[in-house]
């Protein structure tokens, strides 16, 4: 496996992350019809959309660092997705861009980048594990990649296990009673129920992981 990964890798992921969400779309409006407005699904869609148009924007400059694309999802996300998604996300991407300046990151720079996005997440929302949001699948994420890179892992091997941990902490969120957001409104009515925001997370790691192998494959 490949110790770095770089501006190509991230692209990929942009771009997989817009096919994701686009083929997912209805199972994340599904979710938040349960306990939230019912357009988690609807404004991600559209979000990553316009992030496909600026990216392949012919006027828009090729990105020369891998913190140059999440500062174009970021500001893209945070100018185009209503409600708490473009804020949570925008301030995820935006975070992440300023711990991933080079045009390549390693294992530690995979945890580095996540960390950062975590942080940015939890300054906006105010929200910790357990409490039934995204945090509850970038936390558990972010520690896993950081495992991996204390362990001499690459940064493939850190995004696989930040993967497989983000879809764990999303199935986490079934049992709980949601402490914050419109969720927290429903009580123990939202048990039962995934957040959907933890599980549009998962999603996105988990193409993050995708977009590195496929990128190994290549080689």
């Amino acid at each position: 496996m490949a110790d770095v990964i770089g501006v190509a890798w991230a692209t990929q992921w942009v771009r997989a992350s817009a096919a994701a969400v686009g083929e997912h779309r209805m199972e994340l409006i599904d979710l938040d019809r349960a306990i939230g407005d019912g357009d988690h699904g609807e404004n991600l869609d559209r979000g990553f959309k316009a992030v496909l148009v600026k990216l392949d924007n012919p006027d828009t400059a090729p990105p020369e660092t891998v913190g140059d694309v999440f500062k174009l999802v970021a500001t893209t996300l945070m100018s185009t997705v209503g409600g708490a998604a473009g804020p949570l996300y925008g301030t995820a991407y935006l975070r992440a861009a300023k711990a991933a300046d080079g045009a390549t990151v390693d294992a530690a720079g995979v945890a580095d980048l996540l960390d950062a996005a975590v942080g940015g997440i939890v300054a906006r929302g105010k929200a910790e594990v357990g409490d039934k949001t995204m945090v509850d699948a970038w936390t558990p994420a972010a520690a896993a990649a950081r495992e991996v890179a204390d362990g001499g892992g690459t940064a493939t091997q850190a995004l696989r296990a930040a993967a497989t941990a983000a879809r764990t902490g999303a199935e986490s969120t079934d049992p709980l009673v949601a402490r914050k957001g419109r969720a927290s409104y429903l009580g123990e009515r939202a048990i039962g129920h995934r957040d959907p925001g933890a599980q549009s997370s998962a999603l996105l790691l988990e193409v993050a992981a995708d977009a590195a192998e496929s990128a190994e494959s290549a080689q």
